[in-house]
């Protein structure tokens, strides 16, 4: 059985609290950056921004996926990983192992940190009182 953090712990503490955190907002940063190549596809106006709100659809599912892990790490967790399998099915056609890397690894890697965030950083319930 796991013991929560203690106060002598508090370094590991912030850092298993924040690193998902965090690494989650990159992630979606990153997601986002890669919508914007859009503009050089030499589309109109109109397709440009319709190629946009499309190519912003993962950025903007991480984003929920991140609000809903901040305050449920578990579930959270499980989510980003789900989101990362997803990911590797949808591009599976492509043979480049570094594509996988890049578009699945941070999100595994952020559902990882939730989940340990969740296990190690619990809060201790008060015992009930007689």
């Amino acid at each position: 059985m796991s013991r929560p953090l203690t106060e002598q712990h508090s370094g590991t503490y912030r850092l298993l609290y924040w690193a998902p955190r965090v690494l989650g907002l990159l992630v979606t940063i990153f997601m986002s950056l890669l919508a914007v190549d859009v503009f050089n596809e030499g589309y109109g106006r109109w397709e440009a921004m319709l190629a946009l709100l499309i190519h912003l659809v993962p950025a903007a599912t991480l984003l929920v996926v991140l609000a809903f892990s901040w305050y449920k790490e578990r579930s959270g967790g499980i989510g980003f990983i789900l989101l990362g399998a997803l990911a590797l099915l949808v591009f599976r056609q492509n043979d480049d192992w570094i594509a996988y890397l890049v578009i699945a690894g941070p999100a595994v890697l952020t559902g990882a940190l939730f989940l340990l965030s969740w296990r190690f950083c619990r809060r201790t319930e008060p015992a009930p009182s007689a």
